[in-house]
């Protein structure tokens, strides 16, 4: 996911994706507690589009 995709998006669609980025996190975790993770850098992924996803929602409300 890139930034010039977020930043065209509204603010409730972004809500709605960081949501979605944080249940998806919460899994990835989860499988990496029980071993269960194939590839560990989806998680790196993950908390990166968190942060990108938060830096296009700040960058609404100035």
């Amino acid at each position: 996911m890139k930034y010039i995709d977020l930043k065209e998006k509204s603010a409730s669609e972004l809500l709605e994706l960081r949501k979605e980025k944080k249940v998806l996190l919460f899994t990835v975790k989860q499988k990496l507690k029980t071993m269960q993770l194939t590839n560990p850098n989806e998680l790196r992924e993950v908390r990166r589009d968190i942060a990108r996803i938060n830096t296009a929602i700040s960058a609404l409300n100035k």
